[in-house]
């Protein structure tokens, strides 16, 4: 090889590491550049970094000073939660007891009820026999009133009544033998069905009886014996066939006016009857009735028609 070929081998061979080296310069050149502003980069993120750690430093010293605060509220507040349990279950067995209390005074209530239901009941039933006694009071004082004005009209009715009666009595006494008379006289005035009344206008029928007893053997045999039926004021009821017949009293004749009349034989004791039927209705009023024989009256009573 000549040296020309070897120089220009060896300035192909420089040129081409001048070329490399210029290439590599300017690649390095350019990642110099890079990495400057690499460098650049990192520096300003370093900043930002030491920025944002002194930042988080300030912000973790806050929140450790937060968390010191919160953890001495947090005891505090465990202590005033441990002391609010302790007045919860106060007052929780508080309540309890009130409620206990709260249902035993319901039911106390309940019976108090009960009892204020039942007194209210009595004093209804109270108010209302109250009522129902004035209401009889009322009704006693009206029937009173009437009872005492009847009263007075029986009272009056009565002294009448006593007055036939002692007059009746006083005349068989002074009229009739003294052993033979008739005792025991029931009179029933009855209707015009077989039943007895005491009313003036349904009287049909006089239905008469009363008993000998005792009688003399001189006063016994067939006798003759007449009813007379006289009002109040001795006057005969009116009769369709009047029996007129003359009897002694007291040893003197005597005319009467019979409603009936009957031969009867006479014995020592007996009941014997009498039956009228009234010719007319009689008035309201006191009758009697008289039983008379030929030798003096037997005996005499008085009833009433109203």
């Amino acid at each position: 090889m000549n040296a020309r070929n070897i120089f220009a081998a060896i300035a192909v061979i420089l040129g081409l590491l001048l070329a490399y080296t210029f290439y590599w310069g300017t690649g390095l050149k350019g990642e110099r550049t890079s990495l400057i502003q690499k460098n650049e980069m990192l520096s300003s993120e370093m900043e930002d970094l030491s920025e944002l750690k002194m930042s988080l430093e300030g912000e973790v010293d806050s929140l450790q000073l937060a968390y010191e605060v919160i953890a001495v509220k947090n005891d505090s507040l465990q202590g005033s939660l441990t002391d609010a349990q302790r007045s919860v279950r106060r007052k929780n067995a508080t309540i309890k007891k009130i409620q206990t209390a709260a249902k035993s005074t319901e039911n106390e209530m309940g019976s108090l009820r009960a009892q204020i239901q039942t007194l209210l009941n009595t004093k209804s039933l109270l108010e209302s026999n109250i009522a129902a006694v004035q209401a009889q009071n009322d009704s006693l004082r009206t029937r009173t009133g009437v009872l005492e004005a009847n009263l007075q009209t029986a009272s009056q009715e009565n002294e009448a009544l006593s007055s036939i009666n002692n007059a009746i009595q006083a005349e068989v006494k002074n009229l009739t033998l003294a052993n033979f008379k008739a005792s025991a006289f029931r009179v029933e005035v009855e209707k015009k069905k077989p039943k007895v009344t005491t009313k003036s206008k349904r009287a049909r029928k006089l239905n008469i009886s009363f008993d000998l007893t005792n009688v003399p053997a001189e006063f016994q045999g067939v006798r003759p014996l007449y009813l007379v039926i006289t009002d109040d004021k001795a006057s005969p009821v009116q009769m369709e066939t009047p029996i007129k017949a003359q009897v002694k009293v007291n040893g003197q004749p005597t005319d009467i006016m019979a409603a009936e009349a009957k031969e009867t034989n006479i014995i020592d004791s007996q009941r014997l009857a009498f039956t009228h039927e009234l010719a007319t209705k009689l008035n309201a009023g006191y009758y009697r009735v008289a039983v008379y024989t030929d030798i003096g009256l037997l005996g005499a009573t008085s009833f009433r028609l109203r």
